[in-house]
């Protein structure tokens, strides 16, 4: 009661403001306010075999399901989401956000006989610059709704590559290129592994980290990540 008395008294001076919007938010509401929920970009590729997404890694790993829960589009407003959660040490943003995309995807039978999340890992010294992983953060609020156990410490970033950010998609090929190695490999045979990511545009870092499993015996890959990128 106290604490909740607190926290009322102290939004009237520090209201909690939606991250896209900036208009103050009701209770309940989390990092977005109910009317920027609504207008979030959603992709729904979810609801589709074959879709764009599950494309891009076709003839290269053995892909089982893949989707993006948004669109990250240039001059949009919701481009504040990443932003904070990647660039303003935000990383709760990520478990709230992980967790409306899985309510959201569950019914879907996306997450269907999934074994374990593996987030792809930061290498350590921009992990440790950051504070934090932020697909690891999505992976939480995943885990949260649907019970899948994460695996943080199963693939290793061995290289400290550059950002991915403004660069072709040759380069981005070429800058992740055998960057991640699976520690105990006999532990995932016959496993069905879900790669998480915070934002796809040509799927270079998330073949990346598939290509860590596959010499292992049995192995079944989907991909999921928050935004995907036009």
């Amino acid at each position: 009661m106290m604490k909740e008395y607190l926290t009322s008294f102290l939004s009237l001076f520090f209201p909690r403001c939606c991250m896209v919007c900036g208009r103050p938010m009701a209770k309940g509401e989390e990092c977005l306010c109910v009317c920027c929920n609504i207008k979030l970009p959603r992709t729904n590729l979810h609801k589709y075999p074959d879709n764009a997404v599950e494309q891009l890694f076709w003839g290269k790993i053995p892909i089982e399901r893949a989707t993006s829960y948004l669109y990250y589009r240039k001059g949009s407003d919701f481009r504040q989401i990443l932003y904070r959660l990647k660039y303003r040490g935000e990383k709760q943003v990520g478990e709230i956000m992980g967790r409306y995309m899985a309510a959201e995807l569950l019914s879907s039978g996306f997450f269907r006989d999934l074994d374990v999340v593996i987030p792809v890992p930061l290498h350590e010294k921009k992990k440790r610059t950051r504070g934090y992983n932020q697909s690891e953060w999505i992976a939480m609020g995943v885990r949260a709704i649907t019970g899948i156990p994460i695996d943080a410490e199963a693939v290793q970033r061995i290289k400290n590559t550059e950002t991915q950010t403004r660069k072709t998609t040759f380069q981005r090929w070429e800058n992740v290129d055998q960057i991640f190695m699976l520690r105990h490999p006999e532990r995932f045979e016959g496993k069905h592994i879900l790669i998480m990511d915070d934002v796809l545009t040509t799927g270079a870092t998330a073949l990346a980290c598939a290509a860590a499993f596959e010499k292992v015996r049995g192995i079944r890959i989907s991909v999921l990540t928050l935004a995907l990128a036009e």
